[in-house]
């Protein structure tokens, strides 16, 4: 009893706590926001780019979620667009939506950044203006709520919509991606299903890329069939393999411990 009683502990806390340990407390108006290495410098890759990413929000805020942001770069252009939501932004300019030619792939405030989807060519290049045409039809662009949203995730997940051929699956650590305002369905970020979600805190969704995903008060929940993983709030998106195997092997060695005991 108590070793399975220690087991479960140890699932539940011990990666809330790596995750903790990895969010960079340093003070915001200090932090790095200098880039990864996982975007390609302009002048050595003529060809369009298009990139997602996420990191961890800044302070207390990255404990339970992420930020994610879009970087698009046409052929032969000398930097990147970045486009995201940020809430100071709304208050200091009266919208929340953001261009930047900011690092693409930068640390955000210390944070090191996921890189979620990467295409290039032609196949970026078709899609451009449409992501343009997404970002300027964002209709939370004067609102911003850190929970349930609409926020950055929100933007992000909308400008998705509008370019399923991303196929970009959001992490579950992406609070307000289910926010649809007044909506009670739409099509999920990856365009391969659909979700219904009543105002980012309760919902359901099933597509091919994502998966199923209960949200229950902004919390996603989920397994992803395809690929073999779980999602959890907080701790994000847990591959079964190798974890899997590792799982196994414990239950493996209790099994045997037990049959030992009783022999």
């Amino acid at each position: 009893m108590l070793v399975r009683v220690g087991l479960v502990s140890l699932t539940i806390f011990v990666p809330v706590i790596l995750i903790v340990a990895n969010i960079n407390a340093e003070d915001w108006r200090t932090a790095s926001r200098e880039p990864v290495g996982l975007a390609p410098e302009p002048e050595e890759t003529p060809e369009a780019v298009i990139q997602v990413y996420a990191a961890r929000a800044v302070r207390w805020r990255g404990v339970f979620g992420v930020h994610t942001w879009i970087a698009a770069k046409p052929a032969g252009a000398p930097a990147y667009t970045v486009y995201e939501v940020n809430g100071w932004r709304l208050r200091q300019t009266g919208s929340a939506v953001v261009q930047s030619d900011r690092p693409p792939d930068g640390r955000w405030f210390g944070n090191t950044p996921d890189l979620l989807a990467d295409l290039r060519g032609a196949q970026a290049e078709a899609l451009l203006d449409r992501i343009e045409a997404a970002v300027t039809r964002y209709p939370y662009a004067t609102e911003y709520r850190v929970w349930p949203g609409p926020n950055s995730n929100t933007f992000t997940a909308h400008v998705l919509r509008d370019i399923p051929e991303l196929r970009v699956d959001l992490p579950p650590t992406a609070i307000g991606k289910d926010y649809l305002g007044r909506r009670l369905t739409a099509a999920v970020p990856s365009g391969t299903g659909y979700q219904l979600s009543l105002l980012g805190t309760a919902g359901i969704l099933a597509a091919a890329q994502e998966g199923i995903e209960l949200n229950l008060l902004g919390l996603t929940f989920g397994i992803d069939a395809l690929d073999l993983a779980l999602k959890f709030p907080m701790i994000g998106r847990v591959e079964l393999f190798p974890a899997g195997l590792l799982l196994l092997s414990i239950a493996a060695a209790l099994l045997a411990a037990r049959r030992l005991k009783k022999t």
